[in-house]
């Protein structure tokens, strides 16, 4: 299957409208079956939820997208500790390829990831999507960093909530210039900024 989708590597800046037209479709799909609130950033042709990536990866097949992963260069915070990282999300597989190792094929991101001159790719997913990430990590690329919760900013300001928002979520970690040994410890992480 995976010899079926081709990678293109794509700068934010690169993308004409009808690339996000065609990636709001593919994320509305994608998010749509989660619940209808996470298909809603999606409207209009709009292809980010929160942040806007600076790189996307996206995987085509005959179908047209068949995943997508974007990244943003960003600082966080481990507790006290600063710590520039490739900010990874967006993350989607099309449904009919879902389990077929789509995922895997990512792999194309480690050069690219390794040229940006990160020392570490850092995402969160949804708890529920555990089984997923386990597989993606256990040949050693990655690794779930657990007891962890995750601050950002909310996308927009809204006069009756807080500007920020604390989740419980799944920390994946991927080394790319230092050695996971050297992921800083800490129970809470502040993305500055809000999520991809």
């Amino acid at each position: 299957m995976c010899s079926d989708v081709r990678w293109r590597l794509r700068w934010e800046s690169d993308l004409q409208q009808a690339d996000h037209v065609e990636l709001s479709e593919f994320f509305r799909k994608t998010y749509g079956p989660t619940g209808a609130f996470n298909s809603e950033p999606f409207e209009g042709g709009r292809s980010w939820a929160g942040a806007r990536p600076e790189l996307r990866a996206i995987s085509y097949d005959a179908h047209g997208v068949a995943a997508h992963i974007g990244i943003l260069r960003r600082f966080i915070k481990v507790d006290e500790v600063e710590l520039l990282v490739a900010d990874l999300g967006l993350y989607g597989v099309r449904a009919d390829l879902e389990g077929q190792g789509i995922g895997h094929s990512m792999r194309v991101l480690y050069p690219i990831l390794r040229q940006l001159g990160v020392p570490f790719a850092f995402g969160t997913v949804r708890h529920a999507m555990r089984n997923h990430m386990e597989r993606f990590c256990r040949d050693g690329l990655a690794a779930i960093v657990s007891g962890v919760r995750v601050r950002s900013t909310l996308a927009d300001v809204y006069l009756d909530l807080p500007p920020t928002r604390d989740e419980d979520v799944l920390v994946v970690v991927v080394p790319i210039g230092l050695s996971m040994s050297e992921w800083p410890s800490g129970t809470l992480i502040v993305r500055n900024g809000p999520e991809l």
